[in-house]
């Protein structure tokens, strides 16, 4: 039989579904449902009733597989349903495992569960064979009660009810989708009904018993076990036996014996049913294989990696312990979308079975996570590789081209690693920290590695605890806008204000640049720039207003706050809202963006410049970033903070005439030029005699204000 879970086919993307087109999609799914348990089995019902309980038990189906959590045993009861309606053919359980699998994997209304659509099919699909084997059991165990009953009223009633019990008992015998046996106490066959007969495949059983129809291996116990049945000491029993075809084919069969009375007392013979259990226990052990592996390359998933990691852990020598590798192949996604999702495909299957080889001489376990992400974990010997050697197998095994239709493709890794970490580690902890040790690796570029550093994992794990509370503080109003003066070195008069975002975390204060570093990799970053400049806007306008001043307030913008569509139409609106003069608002934005002409940037600092806000080039110092003075439209230009820093620590010569040809040159273009970090006067006094314009820093104001807070 093939499984529909092999079939990794997907609906192609195309005009959008309405409600009535998945609708529609349901009632075909059931129709061909219907009509295929039909052919395979005769069904007490109009095809209308048919249809109708198809189309009921597929929405039972769609929903679970929709249901968010998802739960799987809310299919529980469909399998029971089908034995119900008598759905019990020998091909019933396979068509209907083929029609919902091929449904659940392919039919576009489960489109957004795409993601988890192969690990919901197979649950589901476990829960319907589970529950069809457990009914069809009970109606097996039914049917056994109605053979009895039939048989010992024959013995006691009347003529004219006997006829009519062994006419109901003949029928149930010959119809019987299960086969069923009368034998004597010493298994010698009475009678066989034909379902038995096709499923050992013999005619006659005049020449073998119960017990020679049996795997050997397994016949004492059999026989032991209907000699207690024989002697009253059980009155049935029920067991899984392998049966042997004449063939010698072996037939995984569940058994239910009871046993036969004359007169209701004496034991004669042995009513004999047996189930074929073959079919289901290759599904069964199918499906728990696909459950614990990934269907494109035959490696460990996930859940299975992390059973086998505990384990380990446990089992490892203490003084070589065992080794952690987390792989993710570099620019994958460039093969997939270059080349296509089938060579991307390819692609996978090869590394698999060249990280594979790479370990094959050791006690180790290689696994797929999700995407391009593999898992390796080995359990060291004295003889084990180290970290580094194991590295540079890796890199030298993938760096073979794979060659698709005389083009070669090579993949590179980067890794990260856990050495030897400790017996009880929590495994999902373990995992976690693997994970955040690839993500360092990759940061670093390309086909890079790096070994778990402890001290890197606490700073990391405590950055990214506070992006995850940022969302919470900014609801909770715990996020706020200060403001540091912006200062003439000429004569240190204040030539205006610069809005930060402060956070008073627990017992620290959040800096603005991890604040607005963390942001830029969340989705938290627009809305802070909605912040930062309503109260910046408004606290800029108070102050003009309580002082009869006309400060400017700068606003300085991350990358992708840079690039957004609708910078222009939120900073306009924040003027209007806050009645802010545009011509006392000045927005910076990173050079870099403005070079490499990302997204709108470009647009939105010329655009901004054309309705009267000042524009300023932020992390000026380079030759190259003069062209962002000389193209656009910049008012100003702030001295990259890095020549800043190195500019103090006086570690070059060089620095002075690099900064003041770079300050000449901003003049050159008509652009002011802007100092951060003046912390001392003798710094003040450095950068006024290079040319400098303005400054910021400690050296101005001991800390950032809420300028609501500033008394005459």
């Amino acid at each position: 039989m093939t499984s529909p879970l092999h079939d990794g086919s997907r609906t192609p993307a195309g005009p959008a579904r309405t409600p009535a087109d998945h609708a529609r999609a349901r009632v075909k799914v059931a129709r061909k449902w219907a009509y295929l348990l039909s052919s395979s089995t005769y069904l007490p019902y109009s095809q209308q009733e048919i249809d109708q309980a198809m189309h009921e038990l597929v929405d039972v189906v769609f929903n679970a597989a929709l249901s968010e959590p998802f739960t799987a045993e809310l299919v529980d009861g469909v399998g029971a349903r089908l034995v119900g309606m008598r759905c019990t053919g020998p091909t019933s359980l396979r068509r209907t495992i083929d029609v919902l699998g091929k449904a659940l994997l392919t039919e576009p209304e489960l489109s957004r569960i795409d993601d988890k659509r192969e690990e919901r099919a197979v649950q589901l699909l476990g829960v319907i064979a589970s529950d069809y084997l457990d009914a069809t059991r009970q109606f097996v165990f039914t049917q056994q009660e109605d053979i009895k009953e039939a048989l010992v009223r024959a013995g006691s009633d009347a003529q004219r009810q006997m006829r009519a019990t062994q006419a109901r008992f003949e029928a149930i015998f010959t119809s019987s989708p299960n086969g069923v046996a009368i034998v004597d106490l010493a298994g010698r066959f009475v009678r066989a009904n034909p379902a038995l007969q096709n499923m050992l495949d013999r005619t006659e059983f005049d020449d073998v018993t119960l017990f020679d129809v049996v795997d050997p291996d397994e016949a004492p116990f059999l026989k032991a076990a209907c000699k207690d049945l024989a002697d009253g000491w059980n009155e049935r029993l029920h067991q899984q036996r392998r049966l042997l075809r004449r063939d010698g084919e072996a037939v995984r069969a569940n058994m239910s014996i009871t046993v036969l009375r004359d007169n209701g007392s004496t034991p004669s013979q042995l009513l004999v049913t047996v189930q074929d259990e073959t079919e289901m226990s290759l599904l069964q052990g199918q499906l728990s294989h696909q459950s614990l592996h990934d269907v494109l390359t035959g490696l460990p998933n996930r859940q299975y990696f992390s059973t086998r990691l505990e384990s380990v852990l446990r089992q490892a020598d203490p003084d070589t312990g065992a080794t952690l590798y987390h792989l993710d192949l570099d620019a994958f996604s460039m093969i997939t979308d270059g080349l296509g999702r089938t060579v991307g495909d390819r692609v996978l299957m090869n590394v698999a079975q060249r990280l594979k080889a790479v370990v094959a001489g050791e006690n180790a376990m290689v696994a797929r996570f999700d995407g391009d992400e593999f898992a390796i974990i080995v359990q060291n010997t004295d003889t084990s590789p180290d970290v580094v050697r194991m590295i540079e197998s890796i890199n030298e095994e993938l760096a073979e081209p794979i060659y698709f239709d005389g083009r070669g493709v090579a993949a590179s890794a980067s890794i990260g690693v856990v050495h030897q970490p400790p017996a009880d580690a929590d495994v999902t902890e373990l995992l976690r920290t693997a994970d955040m040790t690839l993500r360092r690796a990759k940061a670093n570029g390309r086909r890079q590695w790096g070994l778990f550093d402890a001290a890197e994992d606490a700073r990391d794990r405590w950055r990214f605890s506070l992006a995850a509370q940022m969302p919470g503080a900014l609801e909770m109003g715990e996020i706020t806008v200060v403001c540091r003066p912006l200062v003439r070195l000429a004569d240190g008069t204040k030539a205006g204000f610069e809005g930060l975002l402060h956070w008073q975390h627990e017992s620290e204060v959040i800096s603005h640049s991890l604040f607005m570093e963390l942001a830029e990799q969340t989705g938290l970053i627009v809305p802070l720039r909605d912040t930062l400049l309503e109260d910046g806007c408004k606290q800029v306008r108070w102050w003009n207003a309580e002082f009869t001043a006309t400060m400017p307030l700068s606003i300085s913008l991350t990358a992708n706050q840079a690039c957004d569509p609708d910078l222009v139409g939120a900073v306009m609106k924040q003027l209007a809202d806050t009645g802010l003069d545009p011509s006392l608002l000045r927005i910076g934005m990173p050079a870099s963006v403005l070079l490499a002409e990302r997204g709108e940037s470009v647009d939105n600092f010329r655009v901004l410049s054309d309705n009267g806000i000042a524009t300023e080039v932020h992390d000026f110092g380079s030759a190259m970033d003069i062209e962002c003075l000389e193209d656009l439209p910049a008012t100003s230009a702030r001295i990259a903070s890095r020549l800043v820093e190195r500019q103090r620590s006086g570690k070059s010569g060089l620095i002075g005439r690099t900064l003041a040809d770079l300050i000449e040159t901003a003049h050159l273009a008509g652009s002011t030029v802007t100092v951060d970090g003046v912390d001392t006067a003798e710094e003040a006094e450095w950068w006024l005699s290079m040319g400098a314009d303005f400054g910021l820093g400690r050296h101005f104001e001991p800390g950032p204000i809420d300028l609501h807070d500033v008394k005459h």
